[in-house]
């Protein structure tokens, strides 16, 4: 790919987001009932390619049940309110209410409480006991401090998510989190990320993880861009991973691993983008955020949004749309993408001919 100058010292490739690109219809169309959204990831099969990122203003024991009963994968914070608190209720409230420039203050201080290991145990109890598919993330700061209290909780999948991911963290302050090592120990599958390029997914790939997430997380709430001037357009970012994916393939014999979009998916268009891209499936935060039994009360953040010592997130309001069921299955009342994700994903999918998810990630995309 040509790279563009920027000046006489510096050049640069031209990289696409979402808005950018569009899919190209085929020769054949289908019918929606007759197309899958199903996919699998190690052992576990689910209905729609979707996670629910671990975000406390979108999950909740409660809220991660739901989602595992509707067919997705809700992936509780295990760093969150509900990990800090006995009852958390009152404090998500109470960031609902919060305005102007005191809310990143006052929300440092909520979650400078310690985060506990008996409640992170109780909180994946619950979710087990409904009987779905339990799953948690840690930031890779305090994977090594809780992860065995994760797994003895009985979690079927382990989710390592931050800003930036990489399998080769140097640190002269402490021994970083050898992701190999950890990985090859645990008796679960590992989910890692985020990164945004062919070179650090490939690393990922080859620490083992069952899935890699390609994106920055946050989405809508998140102000990394701003704060660090780190951004990767998403386009670009998925279709460079899924290459790595490939070759990583062809590398180890045949092991394929999951990418999943977390970042920039905002409407159902961006859904089917990401997988058109090359995603296996996309974890969604901000549409949630949307949703009338939303634990955060029509407001949007994430763990970067509360950093002790640099926040590089923010705290979003969202107008109400209808329930989580309606944001994912419909009906929608609203034309903008914002409801029936899945519902407008099979429309996507059987509008260009394609019957499931691998299938639908060789349509023709493109640039205008």
């Amino acid at each position: 790919m040509t790279d563009i100058e920027i000046g006489r010292a510096k050049r640069g490739r031209r990289a696409y987001a979402f808005d950018d690109i569009a899919i190209v219809p085929s020769r054949r169309t289908r019918d929606p009932e007759e197309v899958s959204t199903a996919w699998q990831i190690d052992a576990y099969r689910f209905d729609i390619p979707v996670l629910a990122a671990p975000m406390d203003s979108v999950m909740s024991p409660a809220t991660a049940i739901a989602f595992g009963q509707h067919g997705g994968l809700g992936v509780l914070n295990l760093e969150g309110l509900w990990t800090r608190y006995d009852d958390p209720e009152p404090l998500l409230a109470e960031v609902a209410g919060l305005r102007g420039a005191d809310a990143t203050r006052r929300m440092q201080e909520i979650y400078a409480a310690p985060v506990r290991a008996e409640l992170i145990t109780e909180r994946l109890r619950q979710v087990r006991e409904a009987g779905v598919t339990v799953a948690g993330s840690l930031s890779p700061q305090r994977t090594k401090e809780f992860a065995k209290t994760v797994v003895d909780a009985g979690v079927d999948m382990f989710v390592i998510r931050g800003t930036t991911v990489s399998a080769e963290h140097v640190s002269g302050q402490a021994e970083p989190l050898n992701l190999k090592e950890f990985i090859y120990e645990l008796d679960v599958p590992v989910i890692v990320g985020g990164c945004a390029t062919y070179q650090a997914g490939l690393h990922l790939m080859r620490t083992g993880a069952a899935g890699v997430l390609v994106g920055f997380g946050g989405g809508a709430a998140h102000t990394t861009r701003t704060v660090l001037g780190v951004a990767v357009p998403m386009a670009s970012a998925l279709a460079d991973v899924a290459a790595a994916r490939r070759d990583y393939l062809d590398e180890s014999g045949g092991r394929y691993v999951h990418v999943i979009a977390d970042g920039s998916i905002g409407k159902s268009g961006d859904l089917a983008k990401a997988i058109a891209c090359g995603a296996d499936a996309v974890m969604v935060g901000s549409p949630f955020a949307r949703a009338t039994d939303a634990p955060g009360h029509g407001f949007h953040w994430g763990a970067e949004a509360h950093h002790a010592e640099l926040p590089r997130g923010e705290r979003v309001e969202f107008e109400t749309v209808g329930t989580m069921e309606q944001i994912l299955f419909g009906p929608s009342h609203v034309a903008d993408g914002t409801m029936n994700l899945i519902g407008a994903l099979r429309r996507s999918m059987a509008t260009t001919g394609y019957t499931d998810v691998k299938e639908f990630q060789r349509i023709e995309v493109v640039v205008g």
